[in-house]
């Protein structure tokens, strides 16, 4: 006989416990769920049906749905169908949802009709987070990251993908016609000539479509077309590879690694500063922040409008300039002098401000030295023009952007803060996602799905912070 654990036969009478609770102890995070959303008020929230009629059919509670697809997520099971199949098997889901067992159909259409309420219940657990005084270090570190859509490259065009393949099947229609108009050729069957013409007529076929489809490219304002998601945007991945998806934005606490907000967009980084910023300053009730960014986000008009709203801003100014390629001098060997307000170049003139112009509608102040940028020895470092001297271009608010440069210099260690901080929930949620694509389509779907997973991934680190029993407590309170 084996020295083994040994269980029961499977044929012997078994007396469960009485009562379901007894199955789902005090610390499990399905108490926590449960409280959470019996204390949130589903109507104020925008939940559809909390409120129903006396006749007709009735329906199932938008709490009970909610606490579904929380622990869905928070257990990366986001998926209608596997859900229902949960609700017949899994004794915590018996519990938390009294043995109710909704249909996949019912489960998908909740999440796609209460995305209002969903956004919502998100946004009421980042205030709960807050009355709990877990953002007293207001230290915010934004960054976005791209999420794959439900949509395929292939399914995608730009102008130039159209353009090319356009030219493909003209050239491959101007083949077969020049075969089948060469009679001397007697090395073709029928059978081959036969294929041939219909090569040639759904090749013909699908050259309208690809005609059609350019047309709807170049009337589109992102010059895209996807097909199956049509929100969706073909853009550049961290590896420089292009991807089918979206770009969410997000405001991680760096203290707690709390998301305060976040936003799901069809375009880069570059401009989203003042949107994520404006957004954690209402979440949070305050405009005394720090913000920390990566180079991606740099945007002198955006970085102004966030310090505007008296939030301070460090993001570090990435090297676009082509002047090394062109192999002459950088911007930044021009030392300027904000007393003096004007320009050293590197063969030690000084450039003073000569007069104002807009362009792209800022206000840019224009300093050049005319007599010494042409008698000057290293002049080929400096330009290529033979008629036009070096100009300096400084914006009128440049003073603030320099201010926050010093600032950031000062404080070494940031980029390595802002990195340790919001990298972690997007590999948490991705992780939970299975590195695949989202699997819903279009802007508010996909919206809502993020929701979703911010709120059991939030729920989930308040769970690691304070406990199961002690945040239970704080929700009730």
């Amino acid at each position: 006989m084996s020295h083994h654990i040994k269980g029961q036969s499977r044929t012997q009478a078994t007396l469960f416990p009485e009562a379901l609770d007894d199955f789902v102890t005090d610390e499990n995070p399905v108490r926590v769920i449960d409280a959470f959303v019996d204390n949130v008020d589903l109507a104020s929230l925008g939940f559809e049906k909390v409120i129903t009629k006396e006749t007709g059919r009735p329906c199932y509670h938008p709490g009970m749905m909610l606490k579904l697809y929380i622990y869905g997520y928070l257990n990366r099971i986001q998926s209608s169908r596997r859900l229902e199949k949960e609700t017949h098997r899994n004794v915590e889901l018996m519990w938390l949802l009294e043995r109710l067992t909704p249909d996949f159909k019912t489960i998908a259409d909740f999440r796609k009709n209460n995305s209002t309420g969903i956004k919502n219940t998100c946004r009421q657990f980042v205030q709960l987070c807050r009355e709990m005084n877990m953002f007293t270090n207001v230290i915010i570190a934004i960054d976005g990251s791209k999420f794959k859509a439900v949509n395929n490259k292939k399914k995608t065009y730009t102008p130039k993908k159209e353009k090319d393949l356009i030219a493909r099947f003209d050239e491959s229609i101007a083949h077969y016609l020049a075969i089948l108009a060469d009679k001397d050729k007697q090395e073709y069957s029928d059978e081959d000539v036969t294929v041939m013409h219909e090569k040639v007529a759904w090749m013909k076929k699908r050259l309208a479509e690809l005609a059609d489809i350019e047309r709807k490219v170049n009337e589109h304002p992102d010059k895209q077309l996807s097909l199956t998601d049509p929100d969706s945007r073909l853009m550049k991945t961290s590896n420089m590879v292009r991807q089918v998806c979206y770009n969410v934005q997000s405001a991680v606490d760096t203290q707690h690694h709390l998301i305060i907000s976040h936003e799901v967009t069809q375009s880069t980084d570059r401009g989203k500063l003042h949107l994520v910023a404006t957004q954690v300053q209402e979440a949070l009730g305050t405009t005394n922040i720090t913000f920390v960014a990566d180079k991606g986000y740099y945007s002198r008009v955006d970085i102004k409008n966030v310090l505007d709203t008296g939030a301070d801003m460090l993001v570090p100014k990435g090297d676009t300039s082509g002047a090394a390629k062109a192999g002459i001098f950088n911007k930044n060997l021009f030392k300027y002098d904000k007393e003096k307000d004007e320009y050293t170049c590197p063969a030690g003139n000084i450039l003073p401000y000569r007069r104002s112009a807009m362009e792209d509608g800022l206000k840019i102040r224009i300093y050049v030295n005319h007599i010494a940028c042409r008698d000057c020895d290293i002049r080929v470092k400096c330009t290529r023009s033979r008629n036009e001297p070096r100009k300096m271009r400084r914006w009128e608010h440049e003073n603030e952007i320099d201010a926050m440069h010093q600032r950031l210099k000062e404080a070494s260690d940031t980029p390595l803060i802002r990195k340790q901080t919001v990298e972690h929930p997007f590999g948490t949620i991705k992780m939970w996602m299975r590195a695949t694509h989202y699997l819903t389509k279009r802007l508010k779907n996909v919206s809502t799905e993020t929701n979703l997973h911010v709120l059991a991934y939030n729920l989930k680190r308040m769970m690691s912070i304070k406990g199961t029993i002690g945040l239970m407590k704080a929700i009730r309170q």
